[in-house]
């Protein structure tokens, strides 16, 4: 049975850093490619970031680009999204996925195998 547990989220000012955690069991972090989506208040989810099968490969929304980092811990089996110079817009409940895939893409849209129950992060101005 595949889960997917996030944790590390919480109330931050602007300007602040939070590390999401998202620490998997049943599958293996280093064998699928994850993501890290958001839903905040009133909107749809939308992709934030992900790293592909390999490690080598990973993804930004252009929203978050050069303010969040996303990486591994293979010994751990969980995958991590560090996030600074949080802004207001950026409060949304975030959640990791997995998906199945070998190789470079490194998908945007719903289409993850699983995906875990969320982690609330509050920015505040």
């Amino acid at each position: 049975q595949v889960q997917l547990v996030e944790s590390g989220g919480g109330l931050v000012q602007a300007g602040g850093s939070l590390r999401l955690s998202c620490a998997a069991s049943g599958l293996t972090v280093s064998r699928v490619t994850m993501g890290w989506f958001r839903r905040a208040p009133g909107k749809e989810r939308e992709y934030v970031s992900g790293i592909n099968w390999s490690g080598v490969i990973t993804d930004y929304a252009d929203s978050v680009k050069g303010r969040f980092t996303i990486s591994r811990d293979n010994a751990k089996n969980t995958v991590y999204l560090q996030m600074n110079s949080l802004k207001p817009e950026d409060t949304a409940v975030y959640y990791c996925a997995a998906k199945f895939i070998i190789g470079a893409t490194i998908p945007r849209g719903n289409e993850y195998n699983y995906w875990g129950q969320g982690t609330q992060v509050t920015v505040s101005s």
